[in-house]
């Protein structure tokens, strides 16, 4: 994917510098070092709101990490995210309990997988849904990839825990949101969100459910088995729109169809229908939707909103459960930390499942399946509420957190006992291609975030620094580089493509530099320090605006990202 030479400094005599001859490879620099990262956030909601005995909070994952399919073999439950360009893609979770979850890495990690190199931060890999089929003892990953012409697309493991997912398979039909539904007798059938027949679109936004048989040898749907299930939504006759997101389930020998409809946004919801027969016909629940927060006052405090996209697994004590995707807007009802993964019981005790709670206002936190532990702040779990994360960036192994964009991370890094060294691309962050950047998802409103850099930029196209990102157009950069030949930092805005630097000091880089970004909701500051000094405010108080989906656009959440280019635009 990154199919490009990196950019190796030259010796430390080419920095002119005497006080920085640090050695960290023989006599050779490789690029920026950047460690002692921290994040720390601190919602008011988790204080105002702590857990009772028997709870835990909702969502389970914070920060970017929208789209969740989930699926169980035994006791263990296994549970994917969307990643868009992100590399390695397809976050993947394991829990035994449906409260305490830990990543085991990504599905897609190889190059011959995920083929982003030149996509758009929001293009990429699409509502990937992982299903166990105890027929033939495999988990599959089926999902979109809207990139290099791949379209839709399985891969294979007989093991998550080991990973070794397969190669992809390019699927011979069209659309997106495909989910997998295995019968009691073995077969097999694709269900998956398409446009109306040729010629049959009525509406903006209509468009259809569609089954295909699919062959477990070939791994592939059955041509001329297709048929559409859903036409438009629950109502056909009010032009509903985005009925996507399908899942198929059988209970109690009747077949459930669940969807999104109203898009991914401000009028999600999720709806659900029931048939005799796995092809239909389908008739809708007569409540639906049965989730959605679209109806609810958006001046109710700590809101959640988009509830939707959902997918429903039998829990550890016999109950059942939903996850679904949300966001929680900040105070000017921005969405920074973009579409979450949340859950809630779910009582199918009846003939329909019914989200407890899923029509009133979310809280933060949800009962719990009986006989549970909460564990979230253990060490190994996947921790939510308030919390801090620190890495020195001194391990080979990357925690699984970190990410890159469009490319592999392990082609620009080298982890040292002193930190991470970058190799800088001549790359700048404005492009859709594979950068020298390493990402943490922001995942609360008020966080704060350091990380030391040691760095002398050779010159005005060299930059080392932190980003805090919404995608290419969109995003703020806090960097080391030259102006007019000495050493200076500065802040630089970026909306829409158009770069503008906001802030910029001269500075002496004869000690690591701290670089700091704190959040207080749409409120952002940036800061550095030099050595051991007290932060210093770079700039004014900047606005969060271009790093919420409401400006920038897209499916992302914000990133903060640790950058470096030889190629640089912030002039």
């Amino acid at each position: 994917m990154l199919g490009m030479s990196v950019v190796i400094f030259a010796t430390l005599t080419a920095f002119n510098t005497k006080e920085h001859k640090r050695k960290l490879q023989g006599d050779r620099v490789s690029g920026p070092v950047f460690s002692d990262f921290v994040y720390k956030g601190e919602d008011a909601v988790y204080k105002e709101n702590p857990l009772k005995p028997g709870q835990f909070y909702s969502p389970i994952l914070q920060g970017c990490y929208p789209d969740p399919s989930i699926t169980r073999k035994g006791n263990d439950y296994y549970l994917v995210n969307s990643s868009f360009s992100m590399f390695p893609g397809v976050p993947i979770f394991h829990s035994v309990d449906l409260v305490n979850w830990t990543q085991l890495g990504h599905v897609l990690d190889r190059e011959s997988q995920l083929k982003v190199q030149s996509a758009g931060i929001s293009a990429g890999i699409y509502a990937p849904d992982i299903v166990y089929n105890r027929h033939n003892d495999t988990f599959y990953m089926i999902t979109t990839q809207i990139a290099s012409g791949i379209g839709n697309m399985v891969v294979k493991t007989k093991d998550p825990k080991a990973g070794n997912w397969s190669d992809p398979v390019k699927l011979d039909f069209d659309g997106i949101d495909p989910a997998l539904f295995f019968d009691d007798d073995g077969k097999a059938y694709v269900v998956h969100n398409d446009a109306p027949d040729k010629g049959k679109q009525r509406y903006e936004g209509h468009r259809v459910i569609k089954l295909w048989a699919y062959d477990t040898e070939k791994d592939q749907v059955i041509p001329g088995s297709d048929r559409i299930l859903v036409d438009g939504g629950v109502h056909p006759a009010e032009n509903p729109i985005w009925i996507e997101g399908p899942h198929i389930y059988k209970k109690d020998d009747k077949y459930y169809l669940m969807c999104a409809e109203g898009g991914t946004g401000s009028d999600h919801s999720e709806v659900i229908f029931s048939s005799d027969h796995v092809a239909g016909p389908y008739t809708p629940a007569p409540k639906n939707p049965i989730l959605s927060q679209r109806h609810l006052d958006k001046s109710r405090p700590n809101p959640v909103e988009w509830a939707g996209h959902a997918d429903l697994v039998e829990g550890p004590d016999g109950s059942w459960f939903g996850v679904f995707l949300g966001v929680r807007p900040n105070e000017v009802k921005r969405v920074n930390t973009g579409r979450e993964t949340f859950i809630l019981p779910v009582d199918w005790s009846g003939e329909w499942p019914v989200f407890e709670g899923g029509m009133k206002a979310l809280k933060p936190s949800v009962r719990m399946p009986a006989g549970v532990n909460n564990k979230t702040h253990a060490r190994g779990y996947f921790p939510n509420g308030n919390f801090t994360f620190t890495d020195p960036l001194t391990a080979t192994a990357l925690d699984h957190r970190w990410v890159a964009l469009r490319g592999t991370r392990e082609k620009f890094l080298q982890a040292t006992d002193k930190g991470m060294v970058f190799r800088p691309y001549a790359v700048d962050i404005s492009e859709q291609k594979p950068i020298s950047a390493l990402f943490y998802r922001q995942q609360h409103k008020n966080f704060e975030s350091s990380v030391s850099l040691d760095y002398v930029p050779a010159s005005d196209s060299h930059l080392a620094g932190i980003t805090c990102l919404q995608s290419e157009k969109y995003h703020y950069v806090l960097g080391v580089t030259k102006l007019d030949n000495e050493d200076h930092i500065v802040l630089a805005r970026s909306e829409n493509g158009s770069t503008r630097i906001l802030a910029k000091e001269k500075i002496n880089l004869n000690a690591k530099v701290q670089l700091q970004v704190k959040a207080a909701g749409d409120a952002y500051q940036f800061a550095y320090a030099v050595g051991k000094g007290a932060f210093r405010n770079i700039g004014n108080t900047v606005s969060g605006d271009i790093l919420s989906t409401d400006v920038a656009g897209g499916f992302t959440g914000a990133l903060i990202g640790l950058y470096s280019t030889t190629t640089n635009r912030v002039r």
